[in-house]
């Protein structure tokens, strides 16, 4: 395996950014609490756009009720099964980097097992290389985008990507974690389940690195806000014999993008704390202000749900102060309307 590609201005320059963004997570002094929940967010949200990507028709709000361990009858149950095995294969890479284990066909195999097992009749083999030709589709459409090698050189394939991901390489961390999310999904080894597997081999080879962001990001969240984008990349390197140059650029912007969000997220974590103390607020009037942080507009419905066993009049108490201070704003509702929305008042 010999990846073509060329290190282009945008690369360079996403690439910087990246790596500014990476000091900054290291450097800066955040709450563990604050670190815990927006990791939790993380994987919320790639384990809900992960699984979106290839046709899961689940809600961002149902995804969040299932992985905290509640039913949801509404929900189709392989999209439910789907959703749990993603945290199941996550935890898996997670756990794997404890053991400095160098990546192997033994795991890929078992992250796709993991990822598809019980899922739609379980016609995806779960753990198997494929014995038949199949095909890249987009998932809304079913238009077949590209058509991979054929089943008799999976192995070979296989054994050269994983050969090429243990050997030393002066190649930067992050593009290596891109080239092995395309390889995977140019060899298509499996009979589904293709793209998940590629998303976490990358984000593995990431981890294994050090750049791990402190767990903090969701590139597919990137590609789930505009699929077709996502598509035409993945296309590209075909179109082009095999330049992996327009990936790289579209991982590389799509890394950034998502540390840039995740870099001021941070920011306003560090402004919260010294507002709380500033302002000499009480434990639960600071935890209001890093919940707004974190989720945006709430209504005191939405509070109530955060803050279990806090009357509402306590919280709307704490509300009217934050407001009173400048540290939160509203819509300018009135007080007793329960739709109110109360947003984080704090300049970055």
């Amino acid at each position: 395996m010999n990846p073509r590609f060329t290190i282009t201005n945008a690369i360079a320059g996403g690439l910087a950014r990246i790596e500014r963004a990476r000091g900054f997570l290291d450097a800066a002094t955040l709450s563990e609490a604050w670190l815990r929940r927006m990791s939790e967010r993380a994987l919320l949200l790639e384990a809900h756009h992960s699984t979106h990507i290839e046709g899961t028709r689940l809600t961002l709000d149902q995804s969040t009720r299932l992985l905290a361990g509640e039913a949801v009858p509404s929900a189709d149950a392989d999209d439910v099964r789907e959703l749990l095995n993603y945290r199941a294969a996550f935890d898996l890479v997670s756990d794997y980097l404890n053991s400095g284990d160098p990546i192997t066909e033994g795991l890929i195999r078992e992250i796709h097992r993991r990822l598809v097992q019980g899922v739609r009749g379980g016609s995806a083999r779960p753990g198997e290389y494929r014995l038949a030709q199949n095909y890249v589709v987009n998932a809304a459409t079913r238009a077949i985008l590209y058509t991979p090698p054929p089943p008799g050189d999976v192995p070979e394939l296989m054994r050269d990507l994983v050969a090429w991901l243990n050997m030393p390489s002066d190649i930067h961390p992050v593009l290596v974690g891109g080239i092995a999310q395309y390889q995977l999904v140019h060899i298509h080894p499996f009979l589904d389940g293709n793209g998940r597997t590629s998303r976490l081999l990358s984000t593995l080879c990431l981890y294994r690195t050090g750049y791990d962001f402190r767990r903090l990001f969701t590139l597919s969240e990137y590609y789930d806000r505009d699929r077709p984008a996502f598509y035409r990349a993945i296309r590209a390197v075909a179109l082009d014999e095999l330049d992996l140059t327009p990936w790289l650029e579209y991982f590389v912007a799509g890394l950034d993008i998502q540390l840039a969000e995740v870099r001021e997220r941070g920011r306003q974590a560090i402004l919260v704390d010294v507002a709380a103390q500033e302002h000499s607020l009480n434990g639960r009037q600071a935890e209001v202000l890093r919940v707004l942080s974190t989720e945006g507009q709430m209504t005191i419905r939405d509070l109530e749900q955060r803050f279990p066993g806090v009357a509402r009049r306590t919280l709307q108490r704490d509300l009217k102060l934050l407001v009173a201070q400048g540290l939160v704003g509203d819509d300018e509702a009135p007080a007793t309307d329960p739709n109110r929305r109360y947003r984080l008042n704090l300049e970055l």
